[in-house]
């Protein structure tokens, strides 16, 4: 990378064959060697992660920060994780919000040719089924009626809660962040529409 250190240096998954410890002893020797300023963890389920932190913590680096996977169509971290998260004082920033892009209006009427799903990059043509279109283009109705597309809402929709630090865009082109941004624009939800979209996402 050319660089002298990183801000923050993930371990992006639990290693089942390494034991924690070491990860962890790992993860804080870099930070003491001044490669990287902080430690993250990623896709860590609630119970690794708990450990994880109490092991940084007891060697004098704290978990910033964890980053899982996490959209309206992914939400596994709401069994436990934010929870843990919160408890520990860790930031959760969510990577893919936009589930590779199902939750924009690019799939509201089927399968773009330069989608990803067409070219199966990160995104089967398998994953965008009738069910799911007609979920996508629900979510979309509501959006359209909070004066938002539906990638802004699907933003906002993670950022209303306090647990969640930041989300990670993953940008291709500058416009696309410059876009995104705009979800900024209305983070608040009524009960009635965060009834709706639970009643959708089911």
């Amino acid at each position: 990378m050319d660089l002298e250190y990183v801000d923050i240096f993930y371990h992006h998954r639990p290693d089942p064959e390494t034991p924690l410890e070491e990860t962890m002893a790992a993860l804080d020797l870099i930070v003491r060697q001044g490669k990287a300023l902080y430690a993250g963890i990623s896709n860590y389920p609630a119970d690794r992660a708990t450990e994880a932190i109490a092991i940084l913590k007891k060697l004098g680096t704290p978990c910033l920060i964890h980053q899982p996977k996490y959209s309206m169509f992914e939400r596994w971290v709401e069994g436990g994780l934010l929870d843990v998260l919160e408890k520990d004082g860790v930031g959760c920033i969510p990577f893919s919000p936009l589930a590779q892009g199902l939750l924009t209006d690019r799939y509201l009427h089927g399968i773009p040719e330069d989608s990803r799903a067409a070219k199966s990059v990160f995104l089967k043509p398998g994953q965008v089924t009738d069910s799911r279109i007609s979920q996508i283009s629900r979510l979309n109705d509501i959006a359209i009626q909070r004066g938002q597309k539906l990638a802004h809402m699907a933003l906002a929709w993670l950022l209303k809660d306090s647990r969640v630090t930041s989300v990670l865009i993953g940008a291709s082109r500058p416009a696309q962040l410059t876009d995104s941004l705009k979800c900024l624009d209305n983070i608040e939800f009524s009960a009635e529409e965060l009834a709706k979209i639970e009643e959708i996402l089911g």
